[in-house]
């Protein structure tokens, strides 16, 4: 066989782990090559494409982003895109593609499977939210940077008596919020799970400020008021699956906190920073994981699905499972984080 294979959709520690452990199993275990298609979906749209070698992907397992490149491309959008995806895949002898994304990879790889495309695909979010899998690669390391960061707000925050408001990734759910917030110690972790009322957030927080004299808010861009259903937005413009660039919430909440609780409050948006850098070693170890065993389920013709973590064994499940809807995150976990508020 000759397996393509794609990146797409944000970038994420441990992708390149999923690359190298693609190449390795493909080429050693079954004699397949492997082509890399470059920045996503674009890449086979445009015929981007290079030969990945066992030299092309060593010493790549400790490095962040993907040597592929990525991109946004919903290729579903245009028929001639369509069109030139057939004729790539054909010109390139592709028997096989390995889809590494979130939601939006999967769903443009379950629209190809549908037209008879042998596809397999690899979840890879730092926000946890894919359904039908435990974990995701990339979100270990996202909560590992953020729960460093509020560790270092934490003494800015009581040397001066502020409340620190952390705006974190997660539009639809607030995994990284919730896990990186309980691990960090934070006194308030809002979520898009369940809508904020500003009025009991800074009751709660001037209950802390009586006993000591700082705090820490941790919220996730996606998060709404109780009073509206409407994001907080950078940009109106849409990409090409429909999603607006969210963030500035952080700011909102931190000078409604301000203005109601009287207490001086600061705004630190972590943004990029959480997609960078190094993976974890668990993240690692997952993506790799995750690389062979994509690379077994098209051995095994396993097409039209997505690996997954499931109780610690790696499973398949039909992609039109995966991409159904967004894991949210367990209230169980939540209510853990809850008794820490205030």
């Amino acid at each position: 066989m000759n397996i393509g294979i794609l990146t797409g959709g944000g970038d994420c520690p441990g992708l390149n782990a999923v690359i190298r452990a693609v190449v390795r199993r493909a080429r050693i275990t079954y004699n397949w090559d492997v082509i890399g298609i470059r920045n996503g979906w674009n890449g086979l749209v445009d015929g981007e494409v290079e030969p990945l070698t066992l030299y092309a992907v060593s010493g790549i397992l400790h490095r962040g982003g993907t040597i592929l490149g990525t991109s946004r491309k919903n290729p579903t959008l245009e028929h001639e895109d369509i069109e030139r995806i057939r004729d790539n895949i054909r010109r390139y002898g592709i028997s096989a593609l390995l889809a590494v994304g979130g939601d939006d990879t999967l769903s443009v790889a379950l629209h190809f499977h549908k037209e008879g495309l042998p596809i397999v695909g690899v979840p890879k979010t730092i926000d946890n939210d894919i359904y039908g899998t435990d974990f995701t690669f990339g979100f270990n390391t996202a909560m590992s940077t953020v729960t460093e960061a509020i560790d270092r707000l934490h003494t800015t925050a009581e040397s001066h008596h502020r409340i620190m408001v952390v705006e974190v990734m997660g539009r639809h759910s607030g995994w990284i919020a919730v896990m990186s917030g309980i691990a960090g110690g934070a006194d308030m972790i809002i979520i898009p799970e369940v809508p904020y009322d500003i009025h009991d957030v800074c009751e709660k927080l001037m209950k802390r400020h009586e006993l000591k004299k700082f705090s820490i808010v941790v919220v996730a861009e996606g998060a709404k008021s109780a009073d509206s259903d409407e994001h907080i937005v950078q940009d109106e413009k849409l990409d090409e699956f429909g999603h607006i660039r969210l963030g500035g919430i952080g700011y909102l909440i931190g000078d409604q906190i301000e203005k109601i609780t009287g207490i001086e409050t600061r705004v630190t948006i972590l943004g990029h920073t959480q997609r960078g850098g190094s993976p974890t070693a668990y993240d690692r170890v997952l993506a790799t994981r995750f690389g062979v065993a994509a690379v077994d389920a098209l051995h095994r013709k396993e097409y039209g699905k997505m690996v997954a973590l499931r109780s610690e064994e790696i499973i398949t499940i039909p992609l039109e499972e995966a991409v159904l809807k967004n894991k949210n995150v367990d209230m169980k976990l939540y209510e853990i984080a809850e008794i820490f508020f205030g």
